[in-house]
């Protein structure tokens, strides 16, 4: 007796398949080995694509692979941020506005689990001369970003703003990728990994209010 087998998925739900699992694997291989080291038809060929040209077919190019790899995570991270500002009322004090910095990102590192790559990814898209300024315009321009900066009223000289921003950018970044690193490689375990992000958003609040008190006015 033969059976039949089940409804065929529509085109649109593989396309969208075929997208997920392109920009899932893409981040893996950039997270791993960097942005020089890993061609389009190497994604599509890790991520299983019959056609080699399959990055090109859903994305154009590379780099709107990447933009859309980090406009997902920027959703996620938004999400908790957005709930975070929401949640205070007036003008946000220094100590309330760098949780608000930090803490959503450490929130969705924690829901991407052990492994995850978003970090390292990250961190090489924010060096990337062609990606770094749609990096930092991306974040920048979020509901959340934009009503901290309105309410938050971080004060003082064009070079101390930037400086302190800059500042901000490379610990929170840079720090998540390392912690993210240790994870994956077994330095910590994974049991500890909850508890070792939140050490790290902890850590990270305490080292910015301690160069946004030494470089802006109170």
């Amino acid at each position: 007796m033969s059976t039949s087998a089940g409804p065929a998925a529509p085109p649109a739900s593989r396309s969208a398949a075929a997208r997920d699992k392109l920009m899932r694997t893409a981040e893996r291989l950039y997270g791993e080995h960097g942005f020089a080291a890993v061609s389009v038809r190497q994604i599509s060929e890790t991520a299983g694509q019959r056609n080699k040209s399959a990055v090109q077919y859903h994305f154009d190019n590379r780099d709107q692979l990447i933009k859309e790899i980090l406009s997902r995570h920027t959703a996620a991270v938004e999400r908790h941020r957005l709930a975070m500002v929401e949640a205070l009322f007036g003008e946000i004090a220094p100590a309330d506005q760098v949780a608000c910095l930090i803490m959503p990102s450490i929130e969705h590192h924690i829901e991407l689990a052990t492994p995850s790559w978003y970090g390292r990814f990250l961190a090489q898209a924010l060096v990337e001369p062609g990606l770094r300024e749609h990096v930092i315009s991306e974040i920048l321009n979020t509901p959340s970003m934009r009503r901290l900066a309105e309410t938050g009223h971080t004060r003082g000289t064009e070079t101390a703003l930037a400086a302190y921003e800059k500042m901000v950018r490379q610990l929170s970044v840079h720090m998540s990728a390392e912690l993210e690193y240790d994870l994956a490689h077994g330095r910590i375990e994974q049991a500890a990994a909850e508890t070792s992000w939140r050490m790290l958003g902890r850590h990270l609040i305490t080292a910015i209010c301690g160069i946004r008190s030494s470089l802006l006015p109170a």
